[in-house]
């Protein structure tokens, strides 16, 4: 934490967008490092009910910085300039970060392997179509989130970066989404059963998206939101309990699909969007939604036995 916090001044004073690039990459390498560590924690420090719940407001917090993230950011560039968000967020980092006491956690004593033994403990089969179906949700997500400012801009003709940033407001609502997750569980015959229905919703949104209504798009996209974060609120606990792999293998490997669908998504679909437009680009991202579903399906018919009751 204390280098993102340290990362975010040096992107301020970068002369050059080489050596803005170099930061940014030096922060792809750092953030997944920070997650896994924080859901490792989670995972090996909780189980059953409580592993939801505090599972659940992980990623609900995370779902809060993303979105006041993006707004803030796009206010303070809107009144100040845009480095000023930067130094809010490196001063926050370094703060929370030294405010961590180390003495509160114990580290277990495990055989050290190679990176091939831990990825072959990784190897349970309804695991890794949990991972794929993750894989296919981060797609699609951070495909529509990096390109809505553009669909904004040239469908519905929205150009002011603060109005831009109040459109995100859907993404908040994921957060209370997010929340009834643990009650969802419940309700549900099992979290397969719950991530399939919500999947289903997930593939429906994105349907709605191809609208050129702002009101159905706008809640098209609230919708869009909210199931894709029952859907992380729910597969990250799952993928913890149907896993026989150490926590910090299992969530290193569920942040790795996580953050492998996001990058891909953030790339590929923009092709398609700059060269067919909004439709084709609502129809890719469905396609990528509906292998999802069928990984979320197929993970089910093979581990059904583990997490019957």
């Amino acid at each position: 934490m204390i280098f993102l916090g340290l990362s975010c001044l040096l992107f301020t004073l970068a002369p050059s967008f080489k050596l803005l690039l170099l930061v940014r990459f030096l922060q792809g390498l750092t953030l997944p490092a920070a997650l896994t560590a924080m859901t490792s924690y989670i995972g090996t420090s909780y189980s059953n009910d409580t592993l939801q719940k505090n599972m659940t407001f992980y990623i609900g917090s995370t779902i809060a910085g993303g979105y006041f993230g993006r707004v803030l950011a796009a206010l303070f560039s809107d009144l100040w300039h845009w480095q000023s968000f930067y130094y809010v967020i490196a001063f926050a980092l370094i703060g929370l970060a030294l405010s961590i006491k180390p003495q509160g956690f114990i580290k277990a004593k495990q055989p050290m392997l190679s990176p091939l033994g831990y990825i072959k403990q990784l190897k349970n089969g309804s695991v890794l179509k949990l991972y794929g179906a993750v894989f296919c949700m981060f797609f699609c997500f951070a495909a529509l989130l990096n390109y809505l400012p553009f669909i904004l801009q040239n469908t519905f003709l929205i150009t002011n970066t603060r109005d831009i940033g109040l459109v995100y407001s859907g993404y908040l609502i994921g957060a209370l989404a997010s929340v009834a997750t643990p009650w969802l569980a419940k309700k549900a015959p099992s979290p397969w059963h719950l991530l399939a229905a919500v999947f289903i919703i997930y593939n429906v949104s994105i349907l709605l998206l191809i609208s050129h209504q702002l009101s159905v798009f706008l809640i098209a996209f609230t919708l869009f939101c909210a199931a894709m974060f029952v859907i992380h609120s729910s597969a990250a606990p799952l993928v913890n309990k149907i896993s026989k792999a150490p926590a910090s293998v299992t969530n290193g490997g569920y942040v790795s699909f996580y953050y492998s669908g996001g990058a891909l998504g953030s790339l590929l679909p923009g092709v398609v969007y700059q060269h067919s437009g909004q439709t084709a680009f609502m129809l890719c991202l469905l396609s990528v939604c509906i292998v999802g579903f069928s990984l979320v399906m197929w993970g089910y018919l093979e581990g059904k036995n583990t997490t019957r009751g």
